[in-house]
């Protein structure tokens, strides 16, 4: 029986349909069906707080708030990120040793590690409140200590904002390296490189210390952090470029320690969980918040939060990141 026209112009459109989503599937799908993609917290970067005692001018997280978290909610947000799939928890701020003297954190870190079972609990602190009695309380439940150390010229810390009266921030630092190694704890060193640090050579003080990683960052400039009006910091005069970062690599390639972390690399490669416990998304180049975990879910969250989990493995997020690291293979 033979079509009219009408009829073989809707059954030709309705082919010529079906014809491009076969085309659009092989060509992207590689002729298999594809799962939507769902992102696994398995390391997660929770800045509980915003206060610090440093100004450093760079800070691209800074004291907008003075929120902290009551101990057991943050510990009820800690267990809903577990049960989503972290596996990694590495505490930040501001400066995480400045809530309750260090008390606070050291409470999460034991219930991450004794509660929780995290496989890799580690702290990034600038240093200057630790302890050894902190040690002495809560090593035991730490994988990973950093300590943020910019230039090993003091007077260049403290035009950089990294000082405090007269403490002697380089002191201090290596008094955490050698209380980590008696505690038993990975040393792991963060600099940022910018402006007044770009022509420094430090080859031989990081062979020196030898941290088991020296994560090297290139400064970041983010909306409403340090640039632009609302922001509490202006660090446009600490930013370096692309080929100043790229010399000071150079100049340290040979140290085998060193982990490079360009702001491409850096800016959506991180799960940032505020101090709300909300992630953070700089994809737009400022910080939006998504909902809290504690009010929306783990999952939920996690779609707002701008991560790139492909350049995650990339820069080398991955590794070995426990004391216990011949558990590990990554």
């Amino acid at each position: 029986m033979l079509l009219d026209f009408d009829e073989f112009f809707v059954f030709l459109t309705i082919l010529m349909v079906v014809f491009s989503c076969l085309k659009y599937f092989f060509q992207n799908c590689g002729g298999k069906i594809r799962k939507i993609d769902r992102i696994i917290p398995k390391s997660v970067n929770y800045h509980f707080t915003r206060q610090c005692n440093y100004s450093c001018g760079f800070c691209f997280h800074t004291a907008k708030t003075s929120f902290v978290l009551d101990l057991g909610v943050a510990k009820r947000g800690l267990r809903m990120l577990k049960e989503a799939g972290m596996e990694k928890i590495n505490f930040s701020g501001g400066e995480p040793f400045i809530v309750t003297r260090g008390r606070h954190l050291g409470e999460m870190v034991k219930f991450c590690k004794m509660v929780l079972k995290l496989p890799s609990v580690s702290v990034v602190s600038n240093g200057s409140l630790i302890t050894e009695k902190w040690f002495q309380n809560y090593g035991q439940y730490v994988d990973i200590m950093a300590v943020s150390c910019d230039s090993f010229n003091e007077d260049t810390n403290k035009v950089i904002g990294r000082g405090q009266g007269t403490k002697n921030h380089l002191e201090q630092i290596l008094k955490v390296r050698n209380w980590c190694e008696k505690y038993k704890i990975l040393f792991k060193l963060n600099t940022v490189v910018n402006t007044y640090n770009k022509d420094e050579d430090m080859c031989e003080q990081i062979r020196r210390i030898n941290p088991i990683r020296w994560k090297v960052f290139q400064c970041l400039l983010l909306e409403g952090e340090n640039a632009g009006p609302e922001a509490l910091r202006n660090a446009e005069h600490f930013y370096i470029d692309d080929s100043a970062f790229e010399s000071f690599l150079q100049r340290h390639e040979t140290v085998k320690s060193l982990v490079p972390e360009s702001n491409t690399k850096m800016q959506n490669s991180y799960l940032i969980l505020d101090e709300y416990m909300r992630f953070l998304d700089c994809t737009s180049g400022s910080k939006v918040p998504s909902k809290s975990i504690l009010d929306i879910g783990v999952e939920n969250a996690l779609k707002f939060s701008g991560f790139d989990e492909e350049m995650f493995k990339k820069r080398g997020g991955f590794y070995k990141w426990s004391k216990e690291a011949e558990k590990f293979a990554w």
